[in-house]
């Protein structure tokens, strides 16, 4: 029975998301309507949402997310990753790592 709830959970999770990984169907995964799909160097690809009217912004990997508050114009941080905006590009710290360089948003 144990087993059962945990896998029902597990799908009921996998269910709700709208940033996960399935069979390509040629298009680009729905975002909620506070997201911003940033397309950036070397191939990556940064989703934003800026929950609030942007008084934070929560930053979506594929293995993570994490929530930056608002340090200065167009800065957010947690202290420990930085997301820096000039204009429309956007680059992301994490760490010592500047992990996400040169993002615009991706067309549509």
């Amino acid at each position: 029975m144990k087993r059962l709830v945990i896998v029902l959970a597990a799908a009921l999770v996998a269910g709700c998301s709208w940033f996960r990984s399935g069979p390509d169907t040629g298009s680009a995964p729905r975002l909620p309507p506070d997201a911003v799909a940033y397309q950036c160097e070397q191939g990556k690809r940064l989703v934003v949402r800026y929950p609030a009217g942007g008084k934070y912004a929560l930053v979506v990997l594929p293995d993570r997310e994490f929530r930056l508050d608002p340090v200065g114009p167009g800065r957010y941080s947690n202290g420990r990753a930085t997301l820096e905006a000039a204009g429309e590009r956007v680059s992301l710290t994490d760490g010592a790592t500047l992990a996400f360089m040169n993002c615009a948003p991706a067309a549509k």
